[in-house]
């Protein structure tokens, strides 16, 4: 590796692990509001406590379709596979080492600040800290980011060819992240700020796994 396509990649991953660090900030801002019951903590009730349409039939199973796409062990599977067909077409182990790398930091971080913070579900109208709940952080929340945000690294990164190649799909997976969102809102599962930290730390996780990958070099990957 030259010495310009080095500090290229030194400069990139300085510049990842600054932005995983403010994202990662911000999920401690979200946890002190939290836990202080600050500005934030009053917003949660304020929307818990605006009417929410119910939503039944096909309108229901749709809504608990959607909200699934942040479920762990959905979104674990998809990605767990998708890395596995991409490491095995590029003969490269890097795509399932990210994977698993992701999987296990995100779930090493949200189930202990789960446990920690023991906070009740909104559905219950009990906002109790340190009551063996298990709402903050969303797990939804983070899932939908790291999991979904990963695979579309993966894909533009690794694949490098049509219909890829060129095309971030990054967009996309704002869209499903704000749609987890949107939907564990209206269906009580989560409160505002259970959401708001799971996308922080899900943020600052996957930014930080991709900074680790932009530095260590691969022959496989495209500098």
């Amino acid at each position: 590796m030259t010495t310009d396509l080095l500090a290229k990649r030194r400069d990139e991953m300085f510049h990842a692990l600054r932005v995983s660090g403010l994202l990662f900030l911000g999920f401690l801002f979200i946890t002190q509001q939290v836990l202080t019951r600050g500005w934030l903590y009053r917003f949660d009730h304020y929307i818990l406590n605006l009417k929410n349409p119910h939503f039944k039939g096909l309108a229901g199973h749709i809504l608990i379709g959607l909200d699934d796409l942040g479920l762990r062990w959905f979104t674990a599977t998809v990605l767990l596979i998708s890395a596995a067909i991409i490491s095995w077409r590029f003969k490269s182990f890097r795509p399932i080492n990210l994977s698993i790398l992701a999987l296990l930091s995100l779930n090493l971080v949200v189930g202990v600040s789960k446990i920690v913070i023991g906070r009740t579900k909104p559905r219950l109208y009990i906002d109790v800290l340190h009551a063996n709940g298990l709402s903050y952080p969303s797990g939804h929340a983070s899932n939908a980011l790291i999991t979904w945000g990963l695979l579309a690294y993966l894909i533009y990164r690794y694949t490098n060819r049509a219909p890829f190649e060129g095309i971030k799909l990054y967009p996309i997976v704002g869209l499903i992240t704000a749609t987890v969102f949107i939907v564990s809102l209206i269906r009580n599962t989560h409160w505002f700020s259970d959401l708001l930290g799971g996308v922080f730390i899900g943020g600052a996780l996957l930014v930080a796994i991709i900074a680790i990958d932009r530095f260590i070099p691969s022959d496989k990957q495209p500098s």
